[in-house]
């Protein structure tokens, strides 16, 4: 088995829209993807890139894939990275790809000089919790994460309704 590991590049874009497609199955979420060629492209290579990739490639196929991005600790004074997705297709489980792909994330973050590197995972993934564990992440239960969707942002920006 030859494990390659690259930055994605705009050529790449579909594939990564397949990724995106098989992640969102497994994690049972297919009805929130409204993401699209256009729009991925641009947020990822576009004049203002707000993620980098990184492809797996086994013996030339694609095998996984791992979307990221710089966060900011006010705490630290440091930049930190978020894990946004980290997704191995099934016939590549248990090969060492999602190993690689957080190693080489992990190298990424220290040569920065991040402070940390964080990600979220939910909780029925048993598999993928007992993975992170087994390298020694832990999780952090005295926070819960908030959002706000794309309709409650606009709401905030129209004006109160007033009697």
């Amino acid at each position: 088995m030859r494990l390659a590991l690259e930055a994605a590049t705009p050529a790449d874009v579909p594939m990564l829209l397949t990724l995106i497609g098989e992640l969102a199955d497994f994690e049972r979420l297919a009805h929130e993807v409204v993401v699209t060629e256009a729009s991925l492209r641009e947020s990822l290579f576009g004049p203002r890139p707000y993620a980098e990739t990184l492809l797996a490639r086994v013996d030339g196929e694609v095998a996984g894939f791992a979307l990221y991005f710089h966060n900011y600790s006010t705490f630290l004074g440091r930049a930190g990275l978020y894990l946004e997705d980290l997704y191995v297709r099934p016939a590549f489980r248990g090969q060492g790809v999602g190993r690689a792909l957080l190693l080489h994330l992990a190298a990424v973050a220290s040569s920065r000089g991040c402070g940390r590197m964080e990600w979220s995972v939910l909780n029925w993934n048993r598999r993928a919790v007992g993975f992170y564990e087994s390298l020694g992440a832990r999780p952090v239960n005295d926070w819960t994460v908030y959002r706000l969707d794309r309709a409650a942002l606009d709401a905030l920006q129209s004006p109160p309704a007033t009697d």
